[in-house]
């Protein structure tokens, strides 16, 4: 009994990262796909801690132009498009935003806008490979809506005294997850 434990907590789990791979609504694996993976939740949350920082047209702009990414990189992936480096991307994501945000960064929209792009890109081409087969609108709609959430939360830590620390432990974590 104990060696089925010990195999049991040692066993990899990567392929268990994401939600949404399953049967159900698609909408609702749509809405549940960013969370179920630490590398989408930390990167969503952290687009809107750095526009929150950036402030002005930032706190609109860098949401919507990851979104908008997110949405076009999904629909290459479901049509089954390769794109290089989508999961090294994913995880530097994290890493760069949130050592943007330690560092409080704030560069103009013209240099932020493309980053964030590529990036909502790489995050959107995962999701569109991992969505279903039947109902991939609605699915898109569900990731869609879940990630402006993560960004609305993450504009709302970002106004809080410690958003710089969460940047930091942003980065740590992502930086964990690359070499996990």
């Amino acid at each position: 009994m104990k060696k089925l434990l010990a195999a049991l907590l040692l066993a990899p789990t990567a392929a268990l990262a994401h939600t949404g791979h399953g049967g159900g609504a698609p909408l609702v694996a749509g809405l549940s796909h960013p969370m179920g993976g630490a590398d989408h939740l930390l990167a969503m949350l952290a687009v809107g801690l750095w526009a929150a920082g950036i402030g002005g047209r930032a706190i609109w702009a860098l949401p919507l132009a990851f979104v908008a990414a997110m949405v076009a990189g999904g629909a290459l992936g479901a049509a089954g498009v390769g794109l290089p480096l989508v999961e090294p991307v994913i995880l530097a994501s994290s890493i760069v935003i949130g050592a943007a945000i330690a560092l409080a960064l704030r560069p103009g929209l013209a240099m932020v806008l493309p980053v964030i792009a590529v990036f909502g890109m790489m995050h959107g081409h995962a999701h569109g490979i991992e969505g279903p087969a039947q109902g991939l609108a609605a699915y898109a709609a569900g990731f869609a809506l879940a990630t402006a959430g993560l960004h609305g939360i993450g504009i709302a830590l970002g106004r809080l005294p410690l958003a710089r620390w969460l940047g930091a432990a942003t980065a740590a974590a992502g930086l964990a997850l690359a070499v996990a």
